[in-house]
């Protein structure tokens, strides 16, 4: 990142929020579920299938954790009385990590119990470090019981290849990222080849390993790589899936299904859009000049 993006993107929070909003929408299906299953429905006739996710972390508050739970299950609902293809990503301070363990356990349970009764599955989302022991604790614990969930893991984390080796030995299904959280250096890899090097290292353990894989990302230089690993492995179509971010790169998310590749579009809606989408501005800072453009009214055709 050049020192003048750099520039933007600490400036970000000075942009009025309806501003960074007419620009951010591009990543967010809007602040409610009807809003999200429309777009579903949309990228269901693109070839692309989908993962809803419900916008809002840090939860300190049971009734809250509570009422996401069932907003969750309202979106498994919904998913099968519409038919569309989709499943579910959750986020574990949204539903209680934050409060306690017994509460994120009971929680993730009821919402893997309802995914079950419908035939779906369930992504549990990883967040920053501190929240990865207890996030796994609770896909372990629930794993067994359901069968229909999985985790993600986070390339740039020191610790991702360990913790892919200790993945169950059947059914285990992984969402692998780059890694977007601000980590201290004594538990993350830092530099930005370094970091793709640690994804294709954990890409290439989790296939040997007869794990199915969202290969989450959107550099090309890694779809190309892991393009690469998977012929050479022979692994089939049905045992691994791409994973984009709703809103980036639409024309590589084209090649990609045009090649005949399983995609899943990252689709997220709610009304805590705000502090999502400054987060995705941040990771992509030409996004972000056409917002310090649109804030200091210079046009541009």
């Amino acid at each position: 990142m050049s020192l003048f993006q750099q520039l933007i993107v600490r400036t970000l929070p000075l942009v009025p929020k309806f501003i960074v909003g007419r620009v951010a929408s591009r990543y967010v299906a809007g602040e409610t579920l009807e809003d999200a299953l429309r777009l579903i429905a949309r990228l269901n006739a693109e070839g692309a299938v989908a993962t809803m996710d419900l916008l809002g972390e840090e939860v300190l508050d049971p009734a809250k954790a509570e009422a996401n739970v069932r907003e969750y299950q309202r979106m498994l609902q919904e998913i099968a009385a519409r038919k569309v293809e989709a499943n579910i990503s959750v986020k574990p301070t949204s539903i209680g990590l934050k409060i306690d363990q017994e509460t994120l356990v009971r929680n993730l349970d009821e919402i893997a119990a309802t995914a079950g009764q419908l035939g779906n599955f369930v992504r549990v989302d990883m967040e920053d470090h501190t929240t990865i022991d207890a996030t796994l604790a609770a896909y372990h614990a629930l794993q067994p019981k359901h069968g229909n969930l999985g985790v993600v893991f986070q390339a740039y984390m020191r610790r991702t290849l360990a913790d892919i080796a200790a993945l169950p030995a059947e059914k285990a299904n992984i969402r692998l990222c780059k890694g977007i959280y601000i980590e201290p250096r004594a538990v993350a890899w830092k530099g930005y080849e370094t970091v793709r090097l640690a994804f294709v290292d954990a890409l290439e353990k989790a296939l040997r390993q007869g794990v199915y894989v969202g290969i989450a990302t959107h550099d090309e230089h890694l779809c190309c790589a892991a393009t690469g690993l998977l012929d050479r492995l022979g692994t089939p179509r049905d045992r691994y899936e791409f994973q984009m971010l709703l809103g980036v790169d639409p024309k590589l998310r084209r090649i990609l299904l045009d090649a005949g590749h399983r995609l899943r579009v990252y689709v997220p809606y709610g009304r805590d859009w705000y502090p999502y989408s400054m987060r995705r501005l941040r990771e992509n800072p030409e996004v972000a000049i056409h917002v310090m453009r649109a804030f200091l009214g210079i046009g541009g055709r």
